[in-house]
């Protein structure tokens, strides 16, 4: 029912059809790889970018750790370790000062945004210049040692203190510091 021009051309079609489907598939593949390589450029530029610089980023690495331990505390020590540790260091700046310790807790740590936040918890009682003094040594540790609260009153009435000797203050403290979390 076909003639004999008409199959020749039908077979020639056939005949081509891996060669036509083998050209699309390769088209495709062409303009996927394009597509992902023009998506993957920048990042790759921003990669050898980094690797170009990884001794500056190893040594401001090296600094950030530096001063993180300025901050916190290591996690190689457990809560009540480094509670009990920050609790004497402050107690022992109170004393050196001259203030009275009166007491003193370190308190369950909580979590916070990654470190574990320990409180602490002093009261103290003595003169002003004393308080002072042992606040500005406080703000000079390192690790930091964080005043979180602090409630601070005269022990005694106004009226009946003595002008020639300072009047005595009862402070109570509430201070944190932080430990990573491990």
């Amino acid at each position: 029912f076909l003639n004999p021009s008409m199959k020749a051309r039908t077979m020639t079609a056939f005949a081509l059809l891996p060669f036509i489907w083998g050209g699309m598939y390769v088209w495709g593949k062409h303009t996927w790889i394009r597509d992902n390589l023009a998506r993957i450029e920048p990042r790759h530029a921003r990669l050898m970018g980094l690797e170009s610089q990884a001794t500056d980023v190893s040594e401001t690495l090296q600094r950030a750790q530096a001063l993180r331990a300025q901050y916190v505390y290591p996690a190689t020590q457990d809560d009540a370790q480094t509670g009990n540790l920050a609790q004497q260091r402050v107690l022992s700046i109170f004393e050196a000062e001259g203030l009275q310790v009166i007491s003193s807790q370190a308190l369950p740590s909580k979590e916070s945004k990654g470190f574990d936040r320990i409180p602490l918890s002093v009261r103290v009682e003595g003169e002003m210049l004393a308080l002072q003094s042992a606040l500005a040594v406080l703000s000079g540790q390192q690790p930091a040692i964080f005043l979180d609260d602090i409630n601070i009153q005269l022990v005694g009435a106004l009226n009946q203190a003595n002008n020639r000797v300072a009047p005595k203050l009862a402070a109570q403290f509430n201070f944190s510091v932080l430990r990573e979390r491990s």
